[in-house]
């Protein structure tokens, strides 16, 4: 099956029980800092233990900042569609556009009928979703007063409104051929689960809905294929999803580029917060870089092909925003057992916005920052570099003057304590400079940026806190040179690696964007 060229989107499923709301929150919080872009909950109201999924889903647009909310799926017997298109229109504007509307024709129909809605055949389920379909969008489209005369459900001149900001997503979760034919036909999704629908059964499922596209005269890239999956991090890698991080980018990139599937929503219990990270951090960059190698013509990557690389001086791009200059992303690679800070409450700023695009002129004030970030990376290199020939007894002073001669720092300092002196500087002026200069045009620029900016300069403060490590085992080196000290330098230069890599990563992140689009160093 073709690869339908979607953007790549990652999310969670999470667990309505009211027992665990507090984890569910807490879980929805962690899925918006690190970097998910969908959240969603199921909607079974005939669930005496489960919250309502409407009210959760608002709490949960409330409580966090970027990601997408959706209900995986509403359950359309007992949420009368017009109802329901106002109530997506509202949640839509209330969230600047953070709502798609999963929805499904309800499969169990005797607790359905148990709430007091309607018992139907299943011919009839797919008439009615087919009908609250035009309802729902019906209500969404500006013009005089919205008819729809239906065997299940008819509008007689209701008024249409509140119209959403943004084209809200029809995404339907179907399983069988009339089901997947109608999605074919009039959806924007397609929401399978894997426990329901195997990957193996994807390819079958995709060419009865393209069939079903093309009958009605859709291409059949118009409808997104999305995907909730089940996994473990733990397993031989020989079952679906069962394996190291590794197996999972490699089976879910697979599905990415041969069966079309362009967004994978993890479901996770209560207590999933590592595996939910893990799925952001470790398995998404690596499925994104997997599909845009194929994507790029360059036939089949591995894993370690489009691995990042920042200490060696060849990151690979990681994209902050359509024809946006691309940030080095951070590998998550740590040489120190020492953490600084918690990256997790990193927070994470605006995003850009959909479809926008930048002059040359504008990416070049992103570009700017990269590239002395690329400076700083470059010189930190070097800088660990002649710490392991020093330690290795290959460098005298003569070498060691040969090495920092080709550096780009304007200084003929030769030893190893003077040149980490002057890096050390270098990183501590352009944090001192960014403090004072951009970052307060960027708070005046896009107030939503401030936790951001707040956090960054918290992370500049702590740095500084390192370099100062740095500066104390240096002056104990020289003191006592060819002793003990050395172990200090390298395990305080390995922390200022670990520290300044991830800041310099986040950085690029949550600014990049922001300097093209505000243009503030124009």
């Amino acid at each position: 099956m073709p690869d339908y060229g979607h953007d790549l989107l990652v999310g969670a499923f999470l667990p309505p029980a009211a027992e665990v709301a507090d984890d569910t929150m807490h879980l929805a919080e962690v899925a918006d800092e690190v970097g998910l872009d969908l959240v969603s909950v199921q909607d079974h109201p005939y669930q005496g233990r489960f919250l309502d999924a409407w009210t959760l889903l608002t709490v949960i647009a409330a409580r966090t900042a970027n990601v997408r909310v959706f209900p995986n799926v509403a359950n359309l017997p007992l949420r009368p569609p017009a109802v329901l298109a106002r109530a997506a229109a509202s949640l839509d504007r209330l969230t600047n556009g953070r709502f798609e509307l999963g929805i499904g024709a309800g499969g169990f129909v005797d607790p359905i009928v148990g709430m007091g809605g309607p018992r139907r055949t299943p011919a009839d389920s797919v008439a009615a979703l087919d009908e609250a379909i035009e309802v729902i969008r019906g209500l969404w489209t500006p013009g005089r007063g919205v008819k729809v005369e239906g065997a299940h459900y008819r509008l007689r001149g209701a008024h249409p409104g509140p119209f959403p900001v943004h084209d809200i997503g029809i995404w339907i979760g179907a399983i069988k051929p009339r089901m997947l034919r109608l999605t074919g036909r009039v959806a924007d999704g397609w929401l399978p689960s894997s426990p329901y629908v195997p990957a193996e059964r994807l390819a079958e499922s995709n060419r009865i809905i393209d069939a079903a596209a093309e009958r009605a005269g859709r291409p059949p890239a118009a409808v997104r294929r999305l995907y909730n999956i089940v996994g473990s991090f733990a397993g031989t890698g020989a079952a679906f999803l069962r394996g190291s991080p590794r197996t999972w980018i490699e089976q879910l990139a697979e599905l990415a580029v041969t069966d079309g599937m362009s967004a994978f929503v993890l479901m996770v219990d209560s207590d999933g917060e590592t595996d939910l990270r893990r799925f952001a951090e470790e398995v998404a960059p690596g499925v994104r870089a997997l599909v845009e190698a194929e994507r790029s013509g360059g036939g089949r990557a591995t894993p370690e092909e489009v691995r990042p690389a920042a200490l060696a001086g060849a990151p690979r791009p990681e994209p902050v925003g359509p024809g946006v200059t691309t940030a080095t992303p951070d590998d998550g690679r740590r040489l120190s057992d020492e953490r600084v800070w918690d990256e997790a409450r990193r927070p994470i700023g605006p995003r850009a916005a959909a479809g926008a695009t930048y002059s040359a002129a504008e990416r070049a004030n992103g570009q700017h920052l990269v590239d002395v970030h690329d400076h700083l990376r470059a010189e930190l290199a070097a800088l660990r570099d002649l710490v392991d020939q020093v330690a290795a007894g290959a460098v005298d002073i003569a070498r060691a003057r040969s090495v920092i001669s080709t550096m780009t720092l304007r200084q003929n300092n030769w030893t190893l304590g003077t040149y980490c002196e002057s890096y050390c500087r270098l990183v501590t002026t352009h944090h001192t400079l960014e403090d004072r200069g951009m970052f307060s045009q960027l708070r005046r620029a896009d107030a939503r940026l401030a936790p951001v900016i707040d956090r960054l300069e918290e992370e500049h403060h702590a740095i500084a806190g390192v370099i100062e490590r740095v500066d104390r085992a240096l002056v104990a080196l020289v003191g006592a040179p060819g002793g003990p000290g050395l172990a200090d330098v390298r395990a305080a230069v390995d922390l200022l690696t670990d520290t300044l890599l991830s800041h310099l990563s986040h950085e690029e992140r949550e600014l990049v964007e922001p300097l093209s689009r505000l243009r503030l160093l124009g």
